[in-house]
């Protein structure tokens, strides 16, 4: 009787335990309407990041982007963004891109953001927005290569070469 029982059980505690993992890897991410294509304020951890399910705490190293349509999509790294655009192969330049700078802390055309290349970010890409241009800085372009390239602190080759070790 409790071989039958088993044999019941585990195939329909099986099945109940894929649907979860399977609903908590598709979730459906939070999507803003946003016609003015400006950035949006919002609470800590209330958004999740569409490429690695991340919520989003505090405005540090997050983007936004906001596509033809007027969704806002926002990212808890510029790594995260950059992948995101990739596997959904949407063209960067059709969308409006919106990132938190680390210097004037405000919101600032990503594509003419600074990045420096070794910061630590919430997923370990290591790039971190800046408005003003210091030494050793590289633009949106060379970022967005690098990120396409797996050119970023989160190989650990390159981060190696990075920080001199």
């Amino acid at each position: 009787m409790i071989r039958k029982l088993i044999l019941i059980l585990f195939p329909l505690l099986s099945l109940a335990l894929f649907a979860f993992f399977y609903q908590q890897k598709t979730r459906d991410v939070t999507q803003i309407s946003n016609h003015t294509h400006t950035p949006i304020e919002f609470k800590d951890n209330t958004l999740q990041c569409p490429h690695c399910f991340m919520y989003l705490v505090g405005k540090k190293h997050t983007a936004q982007v906001i596509d033809a349509a007027g969704k806002t999509y926002f990212f808890d790294d510029p790594g995260c963004l950059i992948l995101w655009t990739k596997e959904q192969k949407i063209a960067s330049e059709t969308l409006t891109l919106w990132i938190y700078s680390m210097d004037t802390h405000r919101w600032i055309d990503m594509r003419k953001a600074h990045f420096d290349t070794k910061e630590i970010t919430p997923m370990g890409h290591g790039f971190a927005a800046y408005e003003n241009a210091q030494e050793g800085f590289i633009d949106f372009e060379e970022m967005h290569l690098h990120m396409l390239r797996g050119e970023s602190m989160a190989n650990p080759k390159i981060k190696k070469q990075l920080l001199g070790q």
